[in-house]
């Protein structure tokens, strides 16, 4: 029986929750911190803003492919130990960009910080699912988003704020700094949280593990997914700011608060997410999700004003995670004792979307321009929606124990 099992008379969430909220939220900081500030980048290493994209695609790839290492090392030696030492090489990996002299050396830093934030996310997922029934567990997923979408927003909105006064360069300090303090406080916390720590799982276990996800016929569906929604969707965000200049505001707080949005709508997914599962159903939820980002990226390939597409990215952000959320519950059930490497796998294959979709959407706006390149996401994403609705099934993992 599974902890959140374990206490089937508490029709609460376990206090636990927060300290892996809080987790979330410190990782969540950096993941889109370097966006609004872009283009000075750009200007101050002479790069293209195609180039200086880059930093989110190999933000994202590190990600990725540390994915399946993290989650084995994770049911190998336990969660939490792992997630906050991650937490510390991503503040000391910030702290390095804040201080390097050269394009290459930065571009090197972001590798690293993609390392100790790939650590993290992933893992919280799972204590999440450890800690609580399959029947609750889309509202205490929705949780732990809550953590990650405020550090999105805070990441966004205040770097753009400090990029305008202290320049990149402050950015990364100041995010190093809160990372670090972050880390400690979240160790302070699991010290006293009541989480029990599973059995480590053996090699040979591990590998059943794998064969456990890759025959149920949900995974390939899960992660062909969420590696279109991250091509898609975020793989947009590098060029938010771009987008801005080009109407001819330069504003970097402005560029952060726009992309900000996006987190916003987050968070008023898991306000929601409580109300709108019993009323839409789960195949109706990514069936509205998926509709509600594709009207959103036309309304953005217009190009309106920015106080409009904050409101557009808003909107986006709810219907991504309505989707996106949904997602997560099936991968989670995927398997139980390999549970760690499921969710890893999952964050593997959409940070892999979002280190392919800058380089698509780069590749699309200067062959196709702006307009086509965004109708062009919009429709594969409704598409999405509709064969996920369609393929998705809740099945039992076959390790699952009665």
């Amino acid at each position: 029986m599974s902890q959140g099992e374990a206490r089937p008379h508490d029709h609460g969430l376990p206090p636990a929750l927060y300290v892996i909220s809080g987790a979330s939220f410190a990782a969540a900081l950096s993941a889109r911190a370097l966006d609004p500030v872009l283009p000075h980048i750009a200007e101050d290493f002479s790069v293209s803003i195609a180039t200086a994209a880059g930093f989110s695609a190999v933000f994202a790839f590190t990600f990725a492919v540390i994915q399946p290492l993290i989650g084995a090392a994770a049911d190998l030696f336990g969660k939490p130990r792992l997630m906050i030492g991650c937490l510390a090489v991503l503040g000391v990996a910030s702290i390095l960009g804040a201080l390097s002299t050269s394009f290459p050396l930065l571009f090197a830093t972001r590798i690293l910080a993609g390392v100790g934030s790939g650590g993290v996310f992933p893992i919280a997922l799972s204590l999440t699912s450890d800690l609580v029934g399959p029947e609750k567990r889309q509202i205490a997923i929705g949780r732990t988003l809550a953590g990650a979408m405020t550090g999105n927003l805070l990441g966004a909105s205040a770097s753009g704020l400090i990029g305008d006064f202290l320049g990149w360069r402050g950015v990364l300090a100041v995010l190093g700094v809160l990372v670090i303090v972050a880390s400690i406080a979240v160790a302070a916390g699991f010290r006293g949280a009541k989480i029990k720590h599973p059995p480590k799982t053996s090699l040979s276990a591990l590998r059943t593990g794998y064969r456990t996800i890759f025959t149920n016929p949900n995974a390939p569906v899960c992660y062909s997914a969420v590696f279109i929604e991250g091509c898609c969707v975020l793989g947009l965000f590098p060029y938010i700011a771009s987008f801005l200049f080009d109407l001819g505001e330069t504003s970097l707080s402005v560029a952060g608060i726009v992309i900000a949005g996006f987190a916003v709508g987050g968070l008023f997914y898991t306000m929601t997410v409580s109300r709108l599962l019993p009323w839409l159903g789960v195949k109706g939820m990514m069936i509205a999700g998926t509709v509600l980002v594709a009207s959103q990226l036309v309304a953005v390939a217009f190009g309106p004003r920015w106080e409009i597409q904050t409101l557009n990215l808003v909107v986006m952000g709810w219907g991504f995670y309505m989707a996106h959320g949904c997602l997560q519950v099936f991968a989670s059930e995927l398997s139980v004792e390999a549970r760690a490497t499921a969710l890893s796998l999952h964050s593997f294959f959409f940070f892999m979307g979002q280190t392919v979709g800058p380089l698509a959407y780069g590749f699309g706006l200067a062959h196709g321009g702006k307009g086509p390149t965004l109708f062009a996401s919009a429709g594969i994403m409704v598409v999405l929606g509709l064969v996920c609705a369609r393929l998705l099934r809740q099945r039992a993992p076959a390790d699952a124990r009665a």
